[in-house]
């Protein structure tokens, strides 16, 4: 019988073509307790993976659609006058739920952005001096066009290192073109069936944070994460939020395919997807052409894998 993570996984296939790693990497953030940035252009599938999450999850989701008019109330929610109670009562925004799908959130504004950077981190929204606890679980997906793209803002490298791995999906191969013109998108979402439960998905959260990491592999990732530091290659490394997320990420990969332990392949694996936003490139690279997924490479190439019995 297949594993919870298979099933989700395959689930989700129903809509999604092709992009098999994309999926896997977004059930380990889900399970890592992590939020996912999706970059890419317009068109390629973004929302479509998050609507497909939350029915496969069987969780409740809300999408926002994040446009220059969109203000940090909407998201929070505010307090309003009741004129037949005398009183004010509070208005809860679209955060309150399970998955927030925060779409093309680079199209907002900056105060607006704002706005998620203590609920992303802290599991909790502040409004008037009143704290209220989101529910469980909770993350957020967000998606953004690249930046240069018409009516875009950069994200603040401060939210950037609260999503714990950026994914692009990128354009389809043939075979999996020709599918998508075949089907119908509509059809295929309501066709995508629960296959876990809040119960299951909190277990599975738990049960990623027993996974074995032996100490040699905590060394490694702090040997990756001060090569990153290097000026020489990145004016801005990886962050300790930052080598957290490859450590979560890493035992939620390991327990996905099936393992109690954790192997420097699984730090391998997740390597790009939680270090390439994180990171900025010197001015020299830059001005060699270099990319952030080269010198990422070249960082793993650096330190020493561990060999562990």
């Amino acid at each position: 019988m297949p594993s919870i993570s298979n099933r989700i996984i395959d689930e989700v296939k129903k809509v999604i073509h092709g992009k098999d790693r994309v999926i896997e990497q977004t059930l380990c953030a889900v399970l890592a307790g992590g939020h996912v940035l999706l970059e890419d252009i317009p068109g390629v599938g973004k929302t479509t993976l998050a609507v497909a999450f939350s029915k496969a999850l069987s969780l409740d989701y809300r999408r926002v659609q994040f446009t220059p008019d969109v203000m940090p109330g909407d998201i929070l929610g505010f307090n309003m006058f009741d004129k037949e109670s005398g009183q004010f009562r509070f208005v809860p925004g679209s955060i309150y739920t399970n998955i927030f799908l925060a779409d093309e959130i680079n199209r907002t504004t900056p105060k607006t952005q704002s706005a998620l950077l203590e609920v992303m981190e802290e599991r909790h929204a502040t409004v008037e001096g009143v704290t209220r606890n989101m529910a469980e679980p909770f993350f957020v997906i967000a998606t953004e066009n690249p930046f240069g793209s018409s009516g875009t803002q950069r994200l603040p490298e401060s939210q950037l290192d609260r999503f714990m791995i950026c994914l692009s999906m990128g354009y389809p191969d043939f075979e999996n073109a020709v599918s998508i013109l075949k089907g119908d998108s509509l059809v295929d979402l309501k066709n995508v069936m629960a296959a876990a439960q809040v119960s299951d998905i909190l277990a599975m959260q738990q049960e990623v944070k027993s996974v074995f990491v032996h100490d040699e592999l905590y060394a490694y990732i702090v040997s990756l994460t001060e090569l990153t530091r290097n000026p020489s290659f990145f004016a801005l490394g990886l962050s300790p939020r930052g080598s957290i997320a490859v450590l979560k990420m890493a035992k939620a990969h390991a327990y996905v395919y099936g393992r109690n332990y954790v192997t420097p392949e699984d730090i391998h694996d997740v390597w790009y997807a939680v270090c390439g936003h994180r990171v900025r490139l010197s001015g020299r690279l830059k001005a060699e052409g270099a990319g952030v997924e080269q010198i990422l490479g070249s960082v793993l190439k650096q330190a020493p894998v561990p060999r562990i019995s």
